[in-house]
């Protein structure tokens, strides 16, 4: 069966994955201070990161219409997924839902499944891929469905941050904690809590001790390494994430490692410096 995989643009694709024809990303909008950015090729994340600094506000996104998913459920494939960044993040999902409902309702014929990543970035990027290389094995569509679902729910994703000041501007870390723990080099381990929603699993003074700790935490709660592609993604912070990948295959036996560079959702999310992992 023929087949296509669309993905918000919090997930990330490949080189091989942008040249394969079978995955699509669908833009979401982000806001500085009243400018619109559309997260697409055309995204400059250093201008992004610039303007981000430079304001006093949080910078915002905004989900793809759902008209932009029904149209992408256009075309000649017989099997359609879509996995959205997580429902508890973004009205993406939802937005995702519709746009299929809407194609059905007009033109049916074709099975579609929208996937809640409970996870952003990289995550996205991996439940793709799982989807692919289901779709390759040649199982049939309910099948590649549960197979994916299943790998969602095995899946973790953690995250840190170099700055904390969008943890700040939108609330989640006081002005006071925040220049607190800016003064002491206090670095959060940020991770999701197996339903999508961000929550703070660790600390530690200075960069490469928190990057530590997120290890840590992946090397305890993965299962099955060896069967598994395991995702870097970075926030320019390229040479960071080799060293990550570096400090992993000492760790793990995992099947690959991927690195990949954060597009504009993810940089709005990490921040300049940050490095995102899902396994």
């Amino acid at each position: 069966m023929s087949y296509k995989i669309i993905l918000d643009s919090c997930g990330e694709l490949t080189t091989e994955m942008k040249n394969s024809g079978k995955f699509e990303n669908i833009p979401l909008t982000l806001m500085v201070d009243g400018i619109e950015i559309i997260d697409d090729a055309t995204f400059q994340q250093a201008e992004f990161l610039k303007a981000v600094a430079a304001s006093p506000n949080c910078p915002k996104s905004a989900c793809p219409s759902p008209e932009k998913y029904q149209q992408a459920c256009e075309g000649e494939e017989e099997h359609v997924y879509i996995v959205t960044l997580s429902a508890n993040l973004s009205g993406s999902y939802n937005s995702a839902v519709l746009g299929r409902d809407l194609y059905i309702e007009e033109k049916g014929g074709k099975n579609i499944h929208v996937f809640n990543s409970k996870s952003a970035s990289v995550g996205q990027t991996l439940i793709a891929l799982k989807i692919q290389e289901c779709e390759e094995k040649g199982m049939a569509f309910r099948e590649v469905v549960e197979t994916t679902e299943e790998y969602i729910r095995g899946m973790r994703t953690y995250f840190v941050l170099e700055n904390l000041e969008t943890l700040r501007k939108n609330g989640r870390l006081s002005r006071v904690k925040a220049l607190v723990a800016g003064a002491l080099k206090i670095k959060p381990v940020m991770g999701e809590d197996g339903e999508g929603n961000i929550v703070q699993l660790d600390q530690a003074r200075g960069i490469n001790k928190a990057l530590m700790k997120m290890l840590d935490y992946v090397e305890k709660n993965v299962k099955n390494p060896e069967e598994k592609i395991l995702g870097i993604t970075n926030c320019n912070c390229v040479e960071r994430a080799e060293m990550v990948k570096e400090e992993l295959q000492k760790r793990l036996k995992v099947k690959d490692i991927i690195i990949l560079n954060a597009a504009g959702v993810s940089s709005m999310y990490a921040n300049d410096g940050g490095i995102i992992i899902a396994i």
